[in-house]
């Protein structure tokens, strides 16, 4: 399912009904890609305009990062659901034999890997844009400020709802190792994209002194 072809009013709809999928995953990658969408405005509100023309090679080189970003986040928010289906396909697999039973755990455990594995690719994007945002808050047209903030504010928001993702979907994980793996790249993500977010604020309390 391609969610981003959906009018906005059946999206939520769909989200606010009682399917389990699309959820917390794909949200949390929808909104990392309205960060990015936030970041892309901040930028070509800044090129062409005379009074920003030092900060023109900048910006563009951050509107090609936030427009190719906002692409990949929007394929991470159908992924987010498929990878959620695959799960389901897998616990309806027959169970009757010792064989069968043995297919089945590995299907389910391989699909709630990948459910894993998805999240994770969301955080880990999202704090490419957590920089973008707090490069654009200091480069880009300050008329734009409160933009470039709320792009650093949402992929904030969304960084943490994938973690909550991550987290439950290891909880059904028995490999250790792949657990250990990707928790170090969650926090490793998450500290990063706090400390960009903290240095935005910053940024942003400067401007509205």
């Amino acid at each position: 399912m391609m969610f981003e072809k959906m009018e906005i009013h059946a999206f939520i709809d769909e989200l606010a009904s009682n399917s389990p999928a699309p959820g917390g995953g794909s949200v949390a990658a929808l909104t990392a890609s309205l960060s990015s969408a936030l970041v892309s405005m901040v930028a070509n509100l800044t090129i062409g305009k005379e009074k920003y023309k030092e900060n023109w090679g900048k910006m563009q080189e951050i509107l090609e990062e936030s427009e190719e970003l906002r692409r990949e986040f929007l394929s991470l928010m159908n992924k987010d659901t498929e990878a959620f289906n695959k799960y389901m396909e897998a616990t309806k697999l027959p169970k009757e034999t010792e064989e069968e039973k043995k297919i089945r755990t590995k299907a389910m455990l391989d699909a709630t890997k990948n459910s894993t594995l998805i999240p994770l690719m969301t955080l880990e994007t999202c704090a490419k844009v957590s920089f973008l945002a707090n490069v654009a808050t200091v480069y880009g047209n300050p008329n734009t400020a409160s933009d470039a903030g709320s792009a650093s504010a949402l992929v904030e928001a969304a960084a943490k709802a994938a973690s909550y993702n991550i987290r439950i979907n290891l909880l059904g994980i028995n490999d250790s190792m792949f657990a250990y793996e990707c928790t170090k790249r969650m926090n490793s993500a998450l500290e990063s994209i706090k400390a960009d977010c903290k240095k935005t604020e910053a940024e942003m309390n400067k401007k509205f002194a």
